[in-house]
């Protein structure tokens, strides 16, 4: 009777603090897209001063520029982690656009402003994808833990499911072209 009582006691501790991890696990997840959301909303705020700056210049590259304005818009009323995932990868590549057009500018380029913000710029998109590497590592554990035994038991009982990667599309992979 003891050594029951004893084996129950272990198996409702372990089945708590199994359930206690995938809880911890999802609120890392979520903490770690807000570090995403903090980055991805800075960089939204840098896009309209970007494009103020190049306007003047870019007489002729009006296409681009509303490009650039309508991924914005889209990234910024993307409703879940799927959606902003595609809009902010639409944005990413109509900003890698923006900017190689801007090579073609050479008084642009030399723009005291403009350089400040290509500078901002390049600063936000590194501190995103730090963020989308914890965010991506963060879903690496969680989903280790839902498909592994005995844990597996706890997120199929409790109905823990695995999360989607965040992840670049192919365009975003290849570095855009710049003709002079």
């Amino acid at each position: 009777m003891l050594i029951t009582i004893i084996l129950l006691v272990i198996l409702v501790s372990w089945a708590v603090l199994s359930y206690n991890g995938f809880v911890r696990g999802t609120n890392e997840i979520k903490n770690a897209w807000g570090q995403i959301s903090v980055q991805l909303k800075r960089r939204h705020e840098l896009i309209p001063n970007l494009v103020e700056c190049v306007k003047g210049y870019m007489q002729y590259e009006k296409e681009t520029l509303e490009k650039v304005i309508e991924a914005r818009n889209l990234a910024l009323n993307a409703k879940d982690v799927r959606d902003s995932v595609a809009a902010e990868n639409k944005l990413t590549n109509s900003l890698h656009g923006l900017l190689a057009v801007v090579e073609r500018y050479p008084e642009l380029k030399a723009n005291a402003n403009m350089l400040s913000l290509q500078e901002e710029l390049t600063a936000t998109e590194n501190k995103v994808a730090f963020a989308r590497q914890h965010y991506n590592d963060s879903i690496m554990t969680f989903n280790t833990r839902c498909e592994s035994f005995p844990s597996v038991i706890i997120a199929k009982l409790f109905s823990f499911k695995p999360y989607e990667y965040f992840q670049v599309s192919e365009a975003e992979e290849t570095a855009p072209e710049v003709k002079f």
